[in-house]
């Protein structure tokens, strides 16, 4: 088999066989084909496409490529969720201590932030002392004790996919139905659990920018899912502004714990509902998502799911004050407010370019080798469809960084104000059974 023929087969969008894809990922894993021949390789699938056999085919492969997680020793039906990313996206700091709170066993393995999106193992890390690493024991007797965990990925979990990602993010060939959607279902079928729930983001802040393609890979998810046997459910979400107001690693952590009090912004608190609903349900704990959604609002009511959280957090040797007392989190010495430049309503935030701000402040990464200033960010003071007055505080950047003001224009640019009121984007849009 030679690796050229199979770029030329692809760049003339022919169809590839299983050993065809298994040939040129396998041998690029191993180091044996190099970084240009693969390149050509994902530019031309950017191109061409793939079709639903050679989807499932990458995923497979890639999953194969490194350990495939067994959570048998774990008790009942195991979910796990995913999201495809998104600006202030903190629920599953929400939704797995809910869901868990509900009887459902959450044993998950989540990632780091690259770009304008936040990742959960980063967020958890600024809570002090939090583990994001367990041996496989340890794992799986915490989850069976407390009902949940949450680290970060191993890395023997689809060593395939790191390599392409890391690829794929530099020769601008991210944004590709198949190839996203392999990345992210390799990665949920080596997890182990028996059942899969996808939060499939649309919009300015995601990679899919509109219903449409949102829609196409949560089907493709949804399918690829039920084919390895897990039981999977897609909800289509707006990612046109940021979810919550906070964004930025500590801020998201506290607005996840006053959400779980019951305090927390009405589109993130019906979110996280929602996908908490939709975990109870293909936990078997529910019959239907509306019974799991009546079980997840009385388990934030009740303080089942903010004891779960604490649970989680001394489980991994983190500090439980937290959950009474911010002021043990990591924070910035400086605050700099933007001041709404008219009167009006907020027409729009765009996601992206806040996303984008709140890396400037110290809060994401431009590298995986960066170094993260946990307690950066932005808090958004204001919402889409809010009336504002000029000289109202609209957000506020929390940065040590001597770029403050640039970070103030980002955040002044990306926010449209006028005298016609324009109501919040629909949140929820669909869901995928």
């Amino acid at each position: 088999m030679n690796t050229l023929d199979i770029i030329t087969k692809k760049r003339n969008g022919e169809e590839l066989s299983f050993d065809e894809i298994a040939f040129l990922v396998n041998g690029y894993t191993e180091g044996s084909i190099p970084d240009y021949q693969m390149s050509a390789f994902l530019m031309a699938v950017y191109f061409r496409g793939m079709n639903h056999d050679e989807t499932v085919a990458l995923t497979q492969i890639m999953r194969d490529s490194g350990d495939v997680i067994d959570l048998g020793p774990i008790d009942g039906i195991k979910v796990d969720k995913h999201s495809t990313g998104g600006v202030g996206d903190k629920t599953t700091l929400i939704v797995a201590p809910i869901a868990a709170a509900c009887g459902v066993p959450i044993a998950k393995m989540s990632g780091r932030g690259l770009g304008f999106t936040g990742g959960t193992v980063d967020k958890l890390e600024s809570i002090p002392g939090y583990r994001t690493s367990l041996d496989k024991d340890e794992f799986m007797r915490q989850v069976n004790e407390t009902g949940i965990a949450v680290i970060g990925q191993t890395g023997h979990i689809t060593p395939a996919d790191k390599k392409i990602y890391a690829l794929r993010d530099v020769t601008a060939t991210v944004e590709n139905l198949s190839l996203i959607t392999s990345s992210i279902m390799s990665k949920k079928l080596a997890a182990g659990s028996d059942a899969i729930v996808l939060d499939v983001k649309c919009g300015s802040g995601a990679f899919m920018k509109n219903e449409k393609d949102a829609g196409e890979l949560a089907s493709l998810m949804v399918e690829i899912g039920k084919a390895n046997g897990k039981r999977t459910v897609a909800v289509i979400t707006d990612m046109n502004q940021p979810l919550g107001n906070a964004v930025g690693n500590s801020l998201e952590v506290i607005e996840a714990i006053e959400t779980l009090k019951g305090n927390g912004p009405d589109d993130i608190t019906k979110l996280s509902i929602k996908l908490a609903a939709v975990m109870i349900y293909a936990g078997g704990k529910a019959g239907s998502i509306e019974e799991g959604e009546v079980k997840a609002a009385e388990a934030i009511k009740n303080g089942a799911a903010l004891a779960k959280l604490r649970d989680l957090i001394g489980a991994q040797g983190g500090c439980v004050n937290v959950i009474d007392d911010y002021s043990v989190m990591p924070s910035t010495s400086n605050h700099y407010n933007v001041y709404a430049s008219s009167d009006g309503y907020i027409k729009s935030m765009d996601a992206m370019r806040i996303g984008v701000a709140s890396q400037h402040t110290g809060a994401g990464r431009a590298t995986k080798e960066d170094t993260i200033d946990l307690g950066a960010g932005i808090y958004l003071n204001k919402k889409t469809g809010d009336f504002v007055k000029k000289g109202d505080i609209i957000a506020q950047v929390h940065t040590d960084k001597d770029n403050y003001s640039d970070i103030i224009a980002e955040i002044e640019d990306a926010i449209c104000i006028t005298n016609d009121r324009n109501d919040s984007p629909e949140l929820i849009k669909r869901i995928y059974t």
